[in-house]
């Protein structure tokens, strides 16, 4: 008996070492794509200022943006979990989102930047569901919280290389298309390696065990927990209109820019690993949390005190952290895995429309008063607070129901 003990004790312990190298190398390709049109965002809000949009259009692009990268995931979800075809979606929105970013760099005129722009956010909506879903079955083996938090954490770690880069280039040879030109390298580098783990992990799925369906659909907590997030999102500024406002106010000069956003990736990658862990000890609590601590980063970073700006910065990286790692998590604890990148899918959608709404509606209130923007974005946040608490109960008392109906 301690023979076989021990023989699946080993079996368990390499498939769990299968399970986390293949969120690293998941977690690679990511950092890769972030390099990418993350160095490209760091400096798209001032791109666009400098070919003569104002604030109501930065704000209406890339909240648009978000509309059509998270509304066609809706589709994209329900496609990949009907078709099975995870990995060749995932590669065919990956070669997408990246190939048009050095495109930028021969954008004459702001509405053939913000076509391209869209572009990019088109090719992250096909590859976002199947790839979260793909990453789902994996962590299932270490840890939901942490193996979205590491993946993040990757993720951040190329959307500090990308602006860093991106901030190089502007200082040595001064003009922000150039800047675009050099986002070539990750964008191949990441297909190789997508490419290659295609190979390596073809049935990704047999990481989660069991074979668990559901036959009644997305359980209502799904949807109490959709809510609260798109409150979240609605409030939260883009980084565009935040470059924006740097640039029209002087708060940072063109290098400087990409440097602050380069930071807020940073912060944004160790609150993620952070957030992770806490999730896998208290749950959807720790959205609360987290919630609670972004609700300041508007009114630092808005308000026209310079001295605060740093701070603001860090504390719109550690909302960020949060809302790409832990938030992913909590729907694979929700969700059954047959129809889990459905589920994300429909939650990015919602998400989205909730980014747009709030992005169009803050690009305005910006062109208006600065103080009802700071107004809006901090009362959304804190109105999730107690929303994710509640929650946290309701998913509770959903599983001790599953649990005695069984």
């Amino acid at each position: 008996m301690n023979g076989k003990s021990e023989i699946l004790s080993d079996q368990s312990m390499q498939h769990k070492g299968a399970a986390l190298k293949f969120v690293i190398l998941i977690g690679f390709v990511s950092l890769c794509a972030d390099a990418t049109y993350e160095g490209a965002r760091s400096i798209t809000g001032a791109y666009l200022q400098v070919l003569g949009a104002s604030g109501t259009v930065v704000g209406l692009v890339a909240g648009f943006g978000e509309l059509i990268g998270y509304g066609l995931r809706l589709f994209i979800g329900y496609l990949s979990d009907q078709s099975k075809k995870y990995w060749g979606i995932t590669t065919l929105g990956f070669i997408l989102n990246t190939a048009v970013v050095p495109l930028l760099a021969f954008a004459g005129r702001w509405e053939v930047a913000a076509g391209l722009m869209m572009a990019e956010r088109t090719g992250k909506a096909v590859r976002t569901p199947p790839r979260d879903a793909l990453l789902s079955y994996a962590v299932s083996q270490v840890g939901n919280g942490f193996g979205f938090g590491l993946h993040e954490a990757m993720d951040q770690i190329g959307a500090v290389i990308g602006p860093l880069s991106v901030a190089a280039v502007v200082y040595f040879q001064g003009e922000y298309k150039n800047g675009f030109l050099i986002l070539v390298v990750p964008a191949v580098l990441g297909l190789i390696v997508l490419l290659v783990g295609q190979r390596v992990y073809p049935n990704p799925r047999d990481f989660e065990p069991g074979n668990i369906t559901s036959s009644e659909g997305l359980p209502k907590v799904f949807w109490y927990y959709l809510i609260a997030v798109a409150i979240v999102a609605a409030g939260y500024v883009d980084f565009p209109l935040i470059a924006y406002h740097f640039q029209k106010n002087n708060v940072a000069s063109g290098l400087t820019i990409p440097l602050f956003y380069a930071l807020a990736m940073g912060v944004d990658a160790i609150a993620a690993l952070l957030f992770g862990y806490l999730f896998d000890l208290f749950g959807i609590s720790t959205l609360a949390i987290a919630a609670f601590t972004s609700a300041f980063f508007a009114p630092l970073l808005f308000l026209d005190s310079t001295n605060l700006v740093l701070l603001g910065v860090i504390v719109w990286g550690i909302g960020m952290g949060a809302q790409e790692s832990i938030v992913k998590a909590a729907v694979a604890k929700i969700v059954p895995p047959d129809i889990r990148a459905t589920a994300y899918g429909i939650f990015s959608t919602g998400y989205g429309i909730a980014w747009f709404l709030g992005s169009a509606l803050m690009g305005i209130l910006y062109d208006k008063s600065i103080n009802w923007l700071v107004g809006f974005s901090v009362v959304s946040q804190l109105i999730a607070v107690p929303m994710f608490i509640w929650i946290k109960a309701e998913d509770k008392k959903f599983r001790n129901t599953r649990d005695t109906s069984k």
